[in-house]
């Protein structure tokens, strides 16, 4: 079927890695034309985001080692190492492991909801790119269906779970009323739009969003009784809060050492609580060392998301199933439709040898043919353009030794029955 995925995740490789080889949005237009051109494969799409960085594309010959230096040359790695940390699926594999992203089943924390809008916006990236394709498009559109049905017929997202509700989780094993805490949340996306609602939800007193576009800002902060500001005005308001969540798309940290050390000191190094979500990071690992500064990253999140997935096990066996059925549905249609092509090109052969015998049958009529004659000689000639090219090939294939064709042959033109039905005659 020609499907190839191609990626790094947190299973194999760090956060450091997975930053460096992500693609943030401003760059995958470009990223994604220069991978088609470059690589040859008609069809490709990129998801990237927090945990992984995957490629998806069609082609019947690409080697997927071409794809992983790729990677690296557009991010100026070292291919060796990328190809160390990646995975390769193909075909049934590809389009079973795009099912299991979509539906939260390969993600750090199973069934999270996240990742099927971020596999939309992968599809439509590559469809404003005009990379996506016919057959792209309908893998994708398979996926998104068979990841609505996980979700609707199994438990698989009944609990709040995910990369905010673990981080919201965390914090409140760090203090244990938040509802006299102040929570910074940097970055106004899907993922910080989450951590608001659980930090409103487990009572937290003052919330500020802080943003590259104020708009977007009051947007997530507005609906919660929260104040929005831009990411220059956070050295005004950071020595205010006990809790900083950031999750952007910035290629550098927005959140250094120095302005966490000026907020320390305003605060009389009262603790402060800080989740890094981002990859690549908002907040330099350095502020990690400071005194009373307890900072985490995603992969910190691990032991609270471990004792989440418990609760999934038993519907991921089902969703697992889902998969299965979704993957072979997918498969057998594109066998039918791949048959139906062949058959289409055929039948657009046949007809064209048939108008051709028929124009010159027609001509020896009008030059006063005798008509049995004239249609005689057009069924014989049509005949033999007919059988022509299988009776070429079918004679190249057994001369090749190869059995298995004349096998193919007497299956394909229905000869078995006949031949079963001369003997018993």
């Amino acid at each position: 079927m020609g499907f190839l995925a191609v990626g790094i995740n947190h299973k194999t490789a760090s956060v450091d890695v997975r930053e460096r080889v992500a693609f943030a949005p401003d760059q995958l237009a470009d990223a994604l034309q220069q991978l088609r051109d470059e690589t040859a494969s008609p069809e490709v799409a990129i998801l990237s985001t927090c945990n992984r960085t995957e490629i998806y594309c069609t082609q019947d010959q690409l080697n997927p080692r071409r794809l992983i230096e790729w990677v690296a040359r557009y991010h100026g790695l070292d291919p060796q190492a990328v190809a160390s940390c990646s995975y390769v699926h193909q075909d049934a594999g590809a389009v079973s492991h795009m099912m299991r992203v979509a539906a939260g089943l390969d993600s750090m924390i199973l069934g999270e909801p996240q990742i099927l809008g971020q596999m939309k916006d992968a599809w439509q990236y590559a469809r404003t790119a005009g990379t996506l394709g016919p057959r792209l498009d309908r893998l994708f559109q398979s996926t998104f269906n068979t990841a609505k049905q996980v979700r609707t017929d199994t438990a698989i997202g009944s609990n709040p779970v995910s990369v905010a509700f673990a981080a919201v989780s965390l914090a409140r094993q760090i203090f244990s009323d938040l509802s006299a805490s102040t929570a910074l949340l940097i970055g106004a996306g899907e993922t910080i739009a989450l951590v608001a609602r659980h930090l409103n939800e487990q009572g937290v007193s003052k919330l500020i969003v802080a943003n590259r576009t104020l708009e977007r800002a009051e947007e997530v902060s507005a609906p919660l009784g929260g104040r929005a500001i831009t990411l220059n005005q956070i050295p005004d308001v950071l020595h205010e809060c006990e809790i900083v969540i950031a999750s952007t798309a910035s290629p550098l940290p927005i959140l250094g050492k120095g302005a966490v050390e000026r907020a320390l000191r305003a605060r009389r190094h009262n603790p402060m609580f800080m989740v890094d979500i981002a990859v690549p990071r908002d907040i330099e690992p350095e502020v990690g060392k400071l005194p009373d500064v307890y900072l985490y990253s995603v992969d910190d999140l691990h032991e609270v998301i471990e004792e989440n997935m418990r609760s999934r096990q038993d519907a991921a066996e089902a969703a697992e199933r889902l998969i299965e059925l979704g993957t072979d549905e997918f498969m057998q249609r594109m066998r039918a439709r791949a048959a139906v092509d062949v058959l289409k090109r055929y039948r657009q052969r046949a007809q064209e040898q048939r108008d051709q015998e028929l124009e010159k049958a027609l001509a020896r009529l009008e030059r006063g043919g005798e008509p049995a004659a004239v249609m005689a000689e057009m069924a014989r000639a049509l005949t033999n353009k007919l059988l022509h090219e299988p009776s070429v090939q079918l004679k190249r294939m057994s001369a090749e030794g190869r059995s298995e064709s004349l096998s193919l042959a007497m299956e394909l033109f229905g000869l078995d029955d006949d031949t079963t039905a001369q003997g018993k005659s």
